[in-house]
């Protein structure tokens, strides 16, 4: 569990200049802020939706199985070898999402289990997240 916190950290992350943090003052605070988006949905900077999955291979079926404050854990109905879990993922998501296949990008975590998948759309993260919710209670 504490792997997939400092992935969602990572996700909500703004990209830094090449400096290295400062020890003492600044290492207490809460890099996200108060007023962050909390949960695997985040807006991306240049108008987009990064969703954090967790991916499950080798599945029966394609579905999602649950929305948690970390990562939306999705089953895929493809083996996790030369990218067929990856396209399957993509694939699925976009129909669950009611999108296009070339709006949805896997943007990291091409080897991982943990992976942020890009959304290309004008919806909102919290639109998005109620049809992951919607489709998980299905």
């Amino acid at each position: 569990m504490l792997a997939l916190a400092g992935f969602r950290r990572l996700l909500a992350a703004p990209v830094r200049s090449g400096a290295m943090p400062r020890k003492g003052k600044g290492a207490a605070k809460d890099p996200a802020g108060p007023g962050a988006t909390a949960g695997p949905v985040v807006a991306a900077g240049d108008g987009g939706v990064r969703v954090a999955v967790r991916a499950k291979p080798g599945a029966r079926c394609s579905a999602v199985t649950d929305v948690t404050a970390e990562a939306v854990g999705v089953a895929i109905a493809a083996p996790p070898s030369e990218g067929e879990a990856n396209a399957e993922l993509c694939r699925y998501l976009s129909k669950v999402l009611e999108v296009k296949k070339s709006e949805v990008i896997l943007e990291k975590g091409g080897k991982s289990r943990e992976k942020v998948v890009k959304i290309l759309v004008s919806m909102t993260p919290e639109e998005i997240l109620e049809k992951l919710k919607q489709e998980a209670s299905s």
